[in-house]
């Protein structure tokens, strides 16, 4: 009773009980209660950050910016998305300018990633930092399609914490150990990447999903090196 109405107390349960003819103490109930590791009423009803993350994970998108430097020195901008209940990523694109237009653009083709995938219909929320490489355009696009955007604290990477890991995977496994000559070779490995993490890390475990291998990004969004060039796929591009 009290695991299934997390706002009662343990006053409310006797009553409730006592309406059902079962005659105990109230503080019986409390005891009880107690010994069973059960809360409090205030602590059972309310929600707490990870609660939320563990309850809406289907549903729950993190998204988020990654640098690194070239062997040419030029800094590249890696934007990926991470579903939170099967941990697959989408590694959006990587551009050495990640203007508004360049993000809007890849916000809008991983719409249409989603769907393609039927997956649009569930997701509801993209959590993501402050940053001010996302414009105010990306959160209309989103709402327009459903998701909400919900805004981490500021410097608070712990509430975006699943994405947060990634990249720590993604720097030790990959950007840490291996010499990125350019942003065409950066695509490449990121592409390898991608379909080694969704598909044959140990965390892709019997009974998940698997997601369908496709070309390579750089095919589909390949954003041109020039400065402000918004990345398109070659078949299908969402009016602005």
């Amino acid at each position: 009773m009290a695991q299934e109405n997390p706002s009662w107390g343990y006053r409310r349960i006797h009553g409730e009980l006592a309406v059902l003819g079962i005659r105990l103490a109230a503080s019986t109930v409390w005891e009880l209660l107690r010994s069973e590791g059960i809360d409090p009423a205030p602590n059972r009803s309310s929600v707490t950050w990870p609660d939320f993350l563990r309850a809406q994970a289907e549903a729950i998108l993190a998204m988020d910016f990654i640098e690194t430097v070239t062997l040419t020195g030029q800094r590249q901008h890696v934007l990926a998305a991470i579903h939170h209940a099967s941990r697959r990523i989408r590694i959006l694109g990587t551009t050495a300018h990640p203007t508004h237009a360049w993000v809007t653009q890849a916000v809008r083709n991983l719409l249409m990633d989603l769907e393609d995938a039927g997956q649009l219909a569930s997701v509801r929320f993209l959590i993501r930092d402050r940053d001010a490489k996302y414009p105010a355009m990306m959160d209309q696009i989103l709402q327009s399609a459903g998701i909400a955007t919900v805004l981490t604290g500021v410097q608070v990477p712990r509430m975006n914490a699943v994405i947060e890991r990634w990249v720590r995977t993604l720097r030790t496994e990959l950007l840490d150990r291996t010499l990125i000559w350019n942003e065409a070779h950066l695509r490449w490995v990121l592409w390898v990447y991608e379909r080694h993490y969704n598909h044959h890390r140990s965390h892709r475990f019997p009974g998940r999903r698997r997601t369908p291998e496709g070309p390579p990004r750089a095919a589909r969004t390949a954003p041109d090196r020039t400065p402000g060039h918004t990345p398109a796929r070659s078949t299908r591009r969402s009016p602005p």
